[in-house]
């Protein structure tokens, strides 16, 4: 697969001739073979978009929305091609492929209606004959970078949002999934965007931090959405605070899940097969710690275990229909790997599974986890959750909060008020009773707290994100000043 630039109306090879190979995570073969911005690309696809900003965010709701809404059907029938460049590039199964392509297609609709709730307000004003007022109105250009582990939902949002309020995008690509980005921003293309509405560039690792510096820096980039690391996202926000730029940041996470006394015990593994092994765990809202009171613990877990057994670890080019496939990496593997024998000689326990082997790594679950041991705080970002064990609501609380997370959660409880107290006491952007970690509603705020970043993508509180809040007043011309 062959990927280009594509800057204003223009498909085009980077100005160095450079490029990028992403290469399977198994076999190592290439499948990818991508042009490799430069910071002089990255500089003129700022300036396009800042040119076209100016026709672009003149243009009506009804002009966006029709647009969005055609993008939508066209990445709806990309769902075969965009699977199968998800399975090459990143591992994905065919259920994690549709999945991404149905739900991002149901996102990009949900921006379409929101072109026209995009609204201002009249103020009361205490001087006679005035109006007072103020306006949303688009910022300019926005640099959205997203990463490669939910490719397609994570790009749409990044794409729609900012152009149904009137905005354009520059967007940059994951290196580990140049192609898979590349047929989203092709469905928008073909649905009409004027040329430099959307601007499309993926840059090789070892350039990645002139090439986004020289993006934030830019001064057609009025806003900056960054979905990855936390690490990262500090570096992004600290440019970005230098140059006095807004971002929205959605960023690690160590999603828990508590599991109280009365739990419905079926109920719980149902959703925590879902949550902790849906793509591998590569997901930022995967379940990665189990807050089980002892209670129903050795219950709770015997029936995970042997649900988690039937997962098989296959490669989806393959077995399109597994539900585990191989780590993005074998990088991936070596770091799980040292956290378990970690855990394991602080008294941990493996209750199924066991160690990756290069980025292949069978659905594990590691039991009898607790503070002091690395699994316990980092993100493990792999088919791989932990069990801690613990007695009553107040510790299971307080266990839920004892990390520097606070992106997703999950409770657990046959008594809904004592859980729905519960999920209120968790610090987490969304918390959801007897439902999974894993959730995602395009009418629905997401976001998190502490160091899963700020900001709120989806819903009406997107609108805020990439909008200017203007105060303007319409007064008589010859009223009278003190002076």
């Amino acid at each position: 697969m062959k990927v280009d630039l594509r800057i204003g109306d223009q498909s085009c090879p980077a100005s160095s001739g450079k490029v990028l190979e992403r290469r399977h995570p198994l076999s190592g073969t290439v499948v990818t073979t991508a042009a490799a911005a430069g910071v002089e690309d990255a500089l003129r696809a700022a300036q396009v978009a800042g040119e076209a900003f100016k026709t672009w965010s003149q243009t009506g709701p009804g002009e966006r929305r029709a647009i969005l809404l055609a993008a939508a059907d066209k990445l709806e029938a990309k769902i075969g091609e965009i699977s199968q460049a998800m399975a090459a590039e990143i591992g994905a199964s065919g259920l994690w492929g549709g999945f991404n392509v149905m739900a991002a297609a149901n996102l990009i609709r949900e921006a379409a209606s929101l072109t026209t709730q995009i609204q201002g307000e009249t103020i009361p004003t205490d001087k006679p004959g005035a109006l007072s007022m103020t306006l949303r109105q688009p910022v300019g250009a926005v640099l959205s970078i997203v990463p490669w582990n939910g490719p397609v939902i994570l790009a749409a949002r990044a794409i729609a949002y900012p152009i149904a309020c009137g905005n354009t995008v520059v967007f940059r690509a994951s290196e580990m999934s140049p192609k898979t980005h590349a047929l989203i921003v092709d469905a928008f293309i073909e649905a009409g965007l004027p040329a430099g509405v959307l601007n499309y560039v993926v840059n090789a690792p070892d350039d990645a931090s002139d090439v986004i510096t020289a993006l934030i820096e830019h001064p057609a980039i009025r806003r900056v959405n960054f979905t990855g690391s936390t690490r990262v996202g500090r570096i992004i926000a600290e440019t970005a605070g230098r140059n006095l730029k807004r971002c929205l940041l959605e960023l690690g996470g160590k999603a828990p899940l508590v599991v109280l006394d009365d739990a419905d015990i079926n109920g719980a593994v149902n959703a925590a097969i879902f949550g902790s092994f849906l793509y591998q765990g590569q997901i930022c809202m995967s379940t990665e710690r189990f807050v089980v009171d002892e209670a129903v613990a050795d219950e709770f877990v015997a029936a995970f275990a042997a649900r988690a057994k039937d997962l098989l670890a296959e490669d989806p080019m393959v077995n399109p229909g597994c539900v585990v496939g191989p780590m993005i990496d074998a990088r991936s593997g070596t770091r799980i790997n040292a956290m378990i024998d970690d855990a394991l000689s602080k008294g941990a326990t493996i209750v199924v599974g066991g160690k990756a082997d290069g980025a292949a790594m069978p659905a594990t679950i590691v039991d009898h986890v607790r503070p002091g041991m690395v699994i316990y705080d980092e993100e493990t970002f792999g088919p791989i959750t932990t069990i801690v064990r613990v007695k009553g609501v107040e510790e299971a609380v307080a266990v839920a909060n004892d990390t520097e997370y606070g992106l997703a959660a999950a409770v657990f409880g046959r008594d809904a008020h004592r859980a729905f107290n519960v999920a209120r006491r968790i610090d987490a952007g969304h918390v959801h009773v007897n439902g999974a970690t894993v959730q995602n509603e395009a009418q629905a705020p997401y976001g998190g707290m502490k160091n899963s970043g700020y900001g709120r993508f989806d819903g009406r509180a997107v609108i805020d994100e990439f909008t200017e809040l203007k105060w303007v007043t319409i007064e008589p011309s010859d009223q009278q000043y003190p002076v």
